[in-house]
């Protein structure tokens, strides 16, 4: 059944959370639909990952990211320099085997400047394959980094990348809550077509009967820098269980060092009304089961949360450059989707009052189109399918039809 698909290569790396490796695997479980894809996947997966039925998995030599934003090797066997050179020539070999019709880069050239050794030389043997040129495009979640000191070269760069070498752009958002010049803006206009997809959430779940809501839900993503919230959520705890008996489930995330997972259980043992779980396979059946959220702003989490409908409370992640929750965060708060508490002011006993606050919240029913994944199997599929000649305008106006 496979070899009757149009063939799609997928890269994907991630090096701080999950965020990009959980939406780019929900793109590919929607992809694999109508496509076969082989998933290049260039950091450490997640144990507890449910595996996409009809899908190649090829694990490159796994990198991930420090806090001095620079690579590192999370396979002992090879430094950094030798895992590139590794990753680059599979990247080379894989796509000279498979001869894809599709070739789907997530966020390079819009981030990932350091990995462009290895995706260069792919997209240029993209550009010149004289046996039968792949449409090229660029998957891109909802708003870009925009802080850094460069920033204006970073984008122009960016653009000029785009394009001579990609086809068009995904955003993965709805553009009534965020539109890419909002956090892209380079010195020269953008030519390739931009198409929004609408956000890539998690498919609903539907039961037939639903159990009461109950209790705190806390989480962070994949939790690598979530520590200074489950402190402060423990401390929370400790206040609101003496006075309102309010349970508390922690889902730490199966990326938050060992050493703090070690600390966090001897701080929850023994305390009443407390769960702590290291890893869930999905969160959206925890948040309808519990009646407040508290969480980071991760992309992934906001989809979560809103396909949930469970008032939330998000406390964004902030460190130096990386601003795109702090700036989910707010947009999110005008529309009257969730409430926001400022990272620097978190302590155990704000976070009580908070949390007691958030039961009286109800969020706007509006919502935002969350079918990007299946609107992105489309897109593709028209593009592939002889509609390459329209604009990347009217396909934008064939979308917002659509919707």
């Amino acid at each position: 059944m496979n070899q009757h698909k149009p063939r799609l290569l997928l890269y994907c790396q991630h090096s701080l959370g999950m965020g990009h490796w959980v939406r780019a695997m929900t793109l590919a479980n929607a992809l694999s639909r109508e496509f076969r894809v082989t998933f290049l996947n260039g950091g450490r997966a997640p144990d507890h990952q449910a595996a996409v039925t009809d899908l190649d998995m090829l694990n490159l030599p796994p990198l991930g990211m420090g806090e001095d934003h620079q690579l590192y090797s999370q396979d002992e066997r090879y430094n950094v320099k030798e895992a590139l050179a590794m990753r680059r020539q599979l990247i080379l070999d894989t796509y000279a085997l498979l001869r894809p019709e599709v070739v789907l880069i997530e966020l390079f050239p819009f981030g990932r400047k350091k990995l462009a050794s290895e995706l260069l030389p792919l997209l240029k043997a993209a550009r010149r394959d004289k046996y039968a040129r792949p449409l090229v495009l660029c998957s891109l979640r909802d708003i870009m980094v925009n802080a850094r000191k460069d920033q204006s070269r970073h984008d122009e760069r960016a653009r000029w990348i785009t394009d001579r070498y990609f086809d068009g752009l995904l955003v993965h958002a709805d553009p009534r809550f965020a539109r890419l010049e909002d956090s892209f803006k380079p010195r020269h206009p953008l030519k390739t077509p931009l198409l929004y997809t609408g956000f890539v959430g998690p498919r609903r779940t539907t039961t037939a009967i639903k159990p009461p809501r109950l209790g705190v839900l806390v989480s962070a993503g994949g939790g690598m820098v979530g520590a200074s919230l489950f402190q402060a959520a423990v401390q929370a705890h400790a206040i609101n269980w003496a006075s309102e008996r309010l349970p508390m489930t922690i889902v730490a995330g199966p990326f938050l060092p060992e050493a703090d997972w070690q600390a966090l259980s001897a701080q929850v043992e023994g305390r009443k009304g407390l769960t702590l779980l290291r890893s869930v396979p999905a969160m959206q059946p925890l948040l309808e089961a519990h009646s407040v959220s508290v969480s980071q702003c991760g992309y992934n989490t906001v989809m979560d949360i809103l396909e949930s409908r469970t008032p939330a409370l998000v406390v964004p992640f902030l460190r130096g450059q990386e601003d795109e929750q702090t700036q989910r965060a707010e947009k999110l708060a005008q529309l009257g989707l969730v409430k926001v508490m400022n990272p620097a002011e978190l302590t155990g006993q704000y976070l009580a009052e908070e949390i007691l606050q958030l039961r009286d919240f109800s969020p706007n029913p509006a919502g935002l189109d969350l079918a990007g994944a299946d609107n992105t199997v489309s897109l593709i599929q028209q593009l592939l399918g002889g509609k390459s000649d329209l604009t990347g305008e009217s396909l934008k106006q064939e979308y917002a039809h659509a919707c």
